[in-house]
């Protein structure tokens, strides 16, 4: 087989795994707007739907895993090919992470929906997840027209996911000062926060990955965190 064969059908197996890339982030987003607005409205049902949607994130995880070992093992990719391959791999697997805390999101409803409500923090929530969300999108369109640009303008983003977070970490200590029943809701609304900022931080580790896919070498400096909680805050 000539080297030109070689490389369309390579050309065309890697658009293959990429449309199963982009179907999963898309399942992905619709999640992480799904969860928050599960709790923002209470809406059991609508959480149990995000659980239950997670088994197809998971499924496409393992699609896509196997599909790019297959086009390896067939098409013996050259370097920069290779990098391609080994991005979507770690995408597939950051985009599989946030899925499973969107899946978090939701079952903390379900609790948090038999506790009073806290005035504010679902709708601060969701603003929060929201942001997530754009950064998602804005980063698979990223990968989608190899642009590091773009993928570095995401990644610079998630300092304003930090700081909300932060703002909500102070938030929810203020409440549980003022009226220690307020602690269990609390305790679960800055697990949800928790979440989310970790989302954002997947949402960098995909930025990071189309930048070493385009250009060969990863973000030269190592985005400085902005949650200052990080020893304050409770392990999931």
């Amino acid at each position: 087989m000539s080297h030109t064969h070689i490389s369309s059908a390579f050309d065309r197996d890697l658009e293959a795994i990429q449309a199963l890339l982009m179907k999963m982030g898309g399942l992905v987003e619709e999640a992480i707007m799904e969860a928050a607005k599960s709790l923002e409205t209470r809406d059991e049902d609508l959480a149990m739907k995000v659980r239950e949607g997670d088994k197809a994130i998971d499924q496409l995880e393992e699609q896509i895993n196997d599909e790019a070992a297959k086009l390896v093992a067939l098409r013996a990719p050259i370097a920069s090919d290779m990098r391609l391959v080994l991005s979507v791999i770690k995408i597939s697997a950051n985009l599989e992470r946030i899925g499973d805390y969107s899946k978090n999101l939701a079952k903390r409803t379900t609790v948090l929906n038999q506790l009073p409500p806290q005035d504010g923090a679902p709708q601060a929530i969701r603003r929060m997840a929201r942001e997530v969300q754009r950064m998602l999108h804005d980063v698979l369109d990223a990968y989608i027209q190899r642009d590091a640009d773009l993928a570095l303008e995401v990644r610079d983003h998630d300092a304003d996911v930090d700081q909300m977070y932060n703002a909500l970490f102070r938030e929810f200590l203020t409440f549980m000062m003022e009226d220690p029943r307020n602690i269990t809701a609390c305790m679960h609304l800055h697990f949800i926060a928790k979440n989310i900022e970790r989302m954002g931080d997947h949402v960098t580790s995909i930025a990071d990955q189309i930048v070493y896919s385009v250009t060969g070498q990863k973000p030269e400096e190592s985005r400085r965190k902005g949650d200052i909680t990080s020893t304050a805050s409770f392990e999931k």
